[in-house]
C-alpha cells in the first residue's frame, strides 16, 4: 500500500481580497523642547546604523533605538524621527550622532505632506550630499 502525503499549508488563506488602507486616527510629532526633528533615511550601513539628513540641513549617523529594533524595518528614503546626541563634541571630520525613534508609515506620510507638515528641505529628492 502506498502511504498518503501530508498536505502543507503554503501561506496564509486569504479571504475578502486585498485589506483596506489603515485610517490614520492620531500622528506622532516631534518634540521640539527635547531635541527632536524630522530627518530623512539616505544611506543603510548595516549593524543597525543608518546615514540621516535632518531638517537641520545636517548629515548624521543614525543607530536605531532598541525597543523599535526588532519591530520596524527601516529603507532607505523613509521618513524618521531622530534625537541628537547632545553630549558628543563636535569635529570637522566626523559625522554627528543620533538615534532614530520612529519611523513614519505611507498613510502617516501623506497625512503629514497634505497638511505641509514636512520641512521643504526634507524633499527625498533635493537631499544634498
Amino acid at each position: 500500500m502506498a502511504k498518503k502525503k501530508k498536505q502543507e499549508k503554503k501561506g496564509k488563506n486569504r479571504r475578502g481580497g486585498p485589506s483596506p488602507p489603515p485610517e490614520i486616527t492620531r500622528v506622532k510629532w516631534p518634540n521640539k523642547r527635547n531635541g527632536e526633528m524630522f530627518a530623512r533615511v539616505v544611506d543603510i550601513y548595516g549593524n543597525e546604523r543608518m546615514q540621516v539628513f535632518c531638517e537641520d540641513g545636517k548629515h548624521r549617523i543614525g543607530r536605531i533605538r532598541g525597543k523599535i529594533k526588532k519591530r520596524v524595518w527601516i529603507r532607505k528614503g523613509d521618513l524618521v524621527i531622530i534625537n541628537p546626541w547632545a553630549f558628543e563634541t563636535e569635529s570637522k571630520d566626523k559625522l554627528e550622532k543620533c538615534e532614530i525613534s520612529w519611523r513614519y508609515l505611507r498613510a502617516e506620510i501623506a497625512y503629514l505632506e497634505r497638511n505641509n507638515r514636512i520641512p521643504e528641505i526634507l524633499d527625498i529628492n533635493n537631499i544634498p550630499f
